[in-house]
């Protein structure tokens, strides 16, 4: 019973609702279904398939809470876990940060559950790692790699009147391919809603491409350089700066958007006018949850406009305290960017590097956003728009907020890891030493 129909949810939910004796009572329903298949040295290693069916229960007594979970949906059983929980709450102390829940909401439609996605079989798996695998062996290559998919759903009911039911679905995707000799690696992901947009095999391709053409790199000095990140370079890197764009860490002087006395940079030009970035549950490249996971809805937002923060998230508390609207954080981030694409950003570049991705990214300074970390998979060197020989990899010190200051370029924005994110080209960014990995 791992994926249950909006009905069926609906109908479980009031039955435990029917069993609460607290002031206050939320009760979630969660399942997701789905499959993997994992391969190494060109040789499938695992595949496997998952099923699993949850149900969480908030119980309240005044500002007191607990909660409890269960996977049984018997009436013995959501009736032990609504008491358990209402156990806990009365043991619980008082929450100095406690706000009623929600009563009943409207929630915008979103489309991210599709049919293609939920019917994928060991079969498809099998036929997506041969094609991936195919394609490095037709280069002399050594590929590993990793699918899975899920079929979710998450319903939500409280006995104020709120309900709510999402589904959705995904397929990811990522390979790494090496060189017999081990001096040349490639890397590439791809994730989708819809499973009907992944092709294994070209992705695939792509990943060979770079591994064939990054054997036996030379040394470039550490120092500044004009870059070309692709996405799997800088999602990282971007999602730890809009990720950190919470009202409270900001007011309370822990952000990068701090000011002193307790004010923000809301309102302050802080990147290159090109940034734009907003979040859109209903965007068909990259769809998402309706509803936040405390039941809030989640509507299109812009966060920065034009380089200048306009918004930020907080909890239901932090705006009740501070009198702020309530803005849930993103479901998704999608950068908006240009029309170049990767091939044109190299064309135009007379002297620079590209970079495939980044990794073991580690937070230098959490309040100017300063990160390490490592290139990888594919870094090589460009002059006068052409690609002209791998290079070894670097260890870099670089922050977002800096990057988005020094940006040349921006391409066509892809979905990576849920968002989209284009590549982009950004001067001086700080490469500090060289790495023998590949």
């Amino acid at each position: 019973m791992a994926i249950l129909s909006k009905e069926e949810a609906q109908a479980i939910l009031k039955k435990a609702l029917g069993f609460s004796k607290a002031d206050e009572c939320e009760v979630t329903l969660s399942g997701n279904t789905g499959g993997n298949i994992r391969y190494a040295r060109n040789e499938v290693s695992t595949s496997g398939a998952e099923e699993n069916t949850s149900l969480a229960v908030e119980s309240r007594f005044g500002k007191r809470s607990g909660v409890a979970t269960i996977n049984e949906f018997d009436d013995a059983s959501l009736e032990k876990v609504i008491r358990r929980s209402e156990e806990i709450a009365r043991l619980a102390p008082e929450s100095p940060e406690y706000v009623e829940l929600l009563g009943p909401q409207q929630y915008i439609t979103t489309k991210a559950h599709f049919d293609a996605t939920a019917k994928i079989d060991p079969a498809y798996r099998a036929d997506a790692a041969a094609k991936s695998i195919k394609a490095a062996t037709d280069k002399g290559l050594t590929a590993a790699g990793f699918l899975e998919h899920y079929t979710n759903f998450t319903a939500k009911m409280n006995n104020k009147g709120l309900f709510a039911y999402h589904p959705s679905t995904v397929v990811d995707f990522s390979v790494t391919m090496r060189t017999e000799d081990g001096t040349g690696s490639g890397y590439v992901t791809q994730d989708f809603s819809d499973v009907s947009k992944l092709d294994t095999g070209k992705a695939s391709g792509i990943a060979a491409q770079k591994a064939a053409t990054s054997r036996n790199a030379r040394a470039l000095e550490p120092g500044k350089y004009t870059v070309i990140l692709e996405p799997a370079a800088s999602i990282d890197l971007l999602r730890n700066m809009f990720f950190n764009m919470d009202q409270r860490n900001a007011e309370e002087g822990r952000s990068f958007l701090s000011k002193a006395g307790g004010k923000t940079k809301i309102g302050e030009k802080l990147l290159d006018e090109r940034i734009t970035v907003y979040s859109d549950p209903t965007h068909p490249e990259v769809p998402t949850s309706p509803f936040a996971g405390d039941g809030r809805p989640q509507k299109k937002i812009t966060w920065i406009d034009k380089g200048v923060v306009k918004n930020l998230y907080n909890t239901r508390f932090w705006a009740a305290k501070t009198g702020a609207a309530s803005v849930p954080s993103p479901g998704n981030v999608i950068m908006e960017g240009g029309n170049q694409s990767l091939e044109d950003m190299i064309k135009n570049t007379k002297r620079g590097i590209l970079v495939t991705r980044l990794w073991y990214i580690r937070s230098v300074d959490p309040q100017t956003l300063l990160y390490t970390g490592l290139t990888r998979d594919g870094t090589f060197y460009i002059e006068n728009g052409k690609i002209m020989y791998p290079v070894k990899n670097f260890r870099f010190n670089e922050s977002p907020v800096i990057m988005l200051n020094n940006l040349e370029a921006l391409g066509k924005p892809q979905r990576i890891n849920g968002s989209l994110i284009p590549p982009m080209k950004v001067r001086d960014f700080t490469f500090t030493s060289l790495s023998d990995a590949v």
